[in-house]
């Protein structure tokens, strides 16, 4: 704390050491700055989860003191997590036109809309939030509308990147405000927080133009029917697929829900420019000539319900796809999703298509800042203090290492985790201890209530099997009435391993005995014996653990 009593403290709740849920809080004294609200999708073990948002205790216990929510873009990872989040806070939120739009979709959806003030800045601009002055500085992105932010605090200056990368021929025409960086840094930019996603990568990240260029060529060349697979969000991609089959004269149609509702969205608010003959529904373009017709599609990622992945596996209702057949996967896949993404185009060259993607062709650039990128912003900043955002551990670390090679002193460099409390003032900078953070997981309608110990249960079943036990005991004299009888799924077919199962009944009328020999009569001690000693039997016989679950019925 300085001198004067205030106070400045840079919170992450989500986006420090993995990739996605980001949000960050600005706090100075006792007003708090939210940066995005995002949500990740869940990891391989995180059985039956739909995804996964920041755990936002600390904003509850402070949501008076919440100023406003700034939104960098209009990415998952950036506003996925708001529906969750404004049924227990209620704060102005601010963005620009493309991302509200995008974010009132989903209050919509989330039938959420009533009370809730979405606020549209246009770059540049500046606004008074609370006690902070904020700019809203434009950036390029694999999003339209992008910004950086500029956050005057009566401490010092907080630089903030967003997502960003310097694209020199942007498609929309629409470049980086890199003057308003420089700007930030000739007055004194106290803390600076820089997007790590691509730290690793050496060079510069090539201009979305690249491949609207290779788009073309393929459409060019290419005699049958295409398929191309986006991120849905990523507008300007949509629109160079859009220009090619306009220039080939193709026709196209859009499939899968989250591409229907963003093309949608994008052409209402005139992020789109398609022409309208070129632009049909599915059911009437599939009576076209293939060489005329262009699909655009979701399951980039080899997602299993997306539109793709359905087609690959044939199981689409409207789309097959047939020998001749071009798929072009414009997009890399998200660390983790390498598998779904193999097998998804391992099918299509089944089905017959030719299919082109990343590692074989430049169907796609990156939305983030290469590493020469990275340091020409460090330089144009200037900051005193720096922290790198937007990243795992490891692309932190090197953005890091990136700050200290353009002479930001190393102890001047925090790496932080989610829930770790960096105390600033104008002349130093610590650790200052946690608040809560974590992951809070949703499955279907339900939010954070499947827990690990669900998820430890969930892994058992689908390794294991389940055994149910069903016993009926008489209550005065505790004699087995009916029973035991065994049911199992996932375990062992029971018509084939009648000897198994003998033996486990055999197994459990033992350890009922042994409970009426001892006087034990409470049913969970009673379950407890029965499942330690029919899950030791079945491991010496099976190496497996099934769930065991012992039903007592009592009469």
């Amino acid at each position: 704390m300085s001198k004067n009593g205030q106070r400045l403290q840079i919170i992450p709740l989500g986006g420090m050491g993995e990739i996605g849920k980001n949000m960050t809080v600005i706090q100075y004294n006792k007003e708090i700055l939210l940066i995005d609200s995002g949500l990740a999708f869940p990891e391989e073990e995180m059985l039956g989860i739909d995804i996964v948002i920041p755990d936002i205790s600390y904003l509850i216990e402070n949501k008076d003191r919440i100023k406003g929510i700034v939104l960098t873009h209009g990415h998952e990872d950036h506003i996925g997590a708001l529906p969750y989040v404004l049924q227990q806070i209620n704060a102005p939120i601010f963005g620009t036109k493309l991302t509200l739009g995008l974010v009132e979709g989903k209050l919509k959806e989330a039938k959420l809309k009533n009370n809730i003030s979405l606020n549209v800045i246009k770059p540049p601009a500046t606004i008074k939030i609370g006690s902070f002055l904020v700019d809203f500085i434009r950036v390029n992105h694999s999003i339209p509308d992008s910004i950086g932010l500029g956050i005057h605090t009566p401490m010092g200056i907080i630089c903030h990147t967003g997502d960003f990368k310097l694209d020199q021929t942007p498609v929309d025409g629409q470049k980086a405000d890199l003057s308003k960086f420089a700007e930030l840094g000739s007055k004194g930019v106290l803390l600076m927080m820089s997007d790590s996603t691509n730290s690793e990568r050496e060079g510069y990240t090539m201009s979305e133009k690249v491949v609207g260029q290779t788009i073309e060529d393929i459409f060019r060349v290419t005699k049958g029917r295409i398929i191309v697979a986006t991120f849905a969000s990523n507008i300007h991609r949509i629109q160079q697929i859009f220009d090619a089959a306009c220039k080939f004269n193709k026709k196209v149609a859009v499939v899968g829900r989250s591409m229907v509702n963003v093309v949608n969205t994008a052409l209402e608010l005139g992020y789109l420019s398609i022409p309208k003959d070129i632009f049909m529904e599915l059911d009437e373009i599939s009576k076209l000539p293939k060489e005329k017709v262009v699909i655009i599609t979701t399951g980039s990622q080899g997602e299993p319900m997306s539109a793709l992945t359905r087609m690959a596996m044939s199981e689409h209702k409207k789309v097959e796809i047939v020998t001749g057949d071009t798929v072009l996967i414009s997009a890399s896949p998200i660390p983790g999703n390498e598998k779904f993404v193999g097998r998804t185009i391992d099918r299509l060259f089944k089905q017959g298509a030719e299919v082109i993607y990343e590692a074989i062709s430049g169907v796609h650039v990156s939305g983030h800042a290469s590493q020469e990128e990275l340091k020409l912003m460090l330089n144009l900043v200037r900051p005193k203090y720096f922290v790198p955002v937007h990243g795992e551990y490891r692309h932190l670390v090197h953005h890091a290492q990136l700050a200290s090679q353009v002479g930001i002193p190393e102890e001047n460099i925090f790496i932080l985790e989610n829930g770790r409390v960096l105390d600033i003032t104008s002349d130093s900078a610590k650790m200052a201890g946690r608040v809560t953070a974590g992951k809070v997981l949703v499955d279907g309608l339900g939010v954070g209530d499947v827990g690990n110990i669900v998820l430890r249960d969930r892994k058992q079943l689908s390794q294991d099997g389940i055994l149910i036990v069903v016993v009926t005991i008489d209550k005065e004299s505790t004699e087995v009435i009916a029973g035991p009888d065994i049911i199992s799924r996932g375990f062992v077919y029971v018509r084939e391993s009648e000897e198994l199962m003998e033996q486990s009944r055999e197994k459990v009328r033992l350890a009922l005995k042994k409970c009426q020999q001892e006087g034990i009569s409470e049913w969970s001690a009673i379950k407890s014996q029965v499942r330690e000693a029919l899950g030791k039997f079945l491991f010496e016989q099976t190496r497996r653990r099934p769930m065991i679950l012992p039903i007592i019925m009592e009469v």
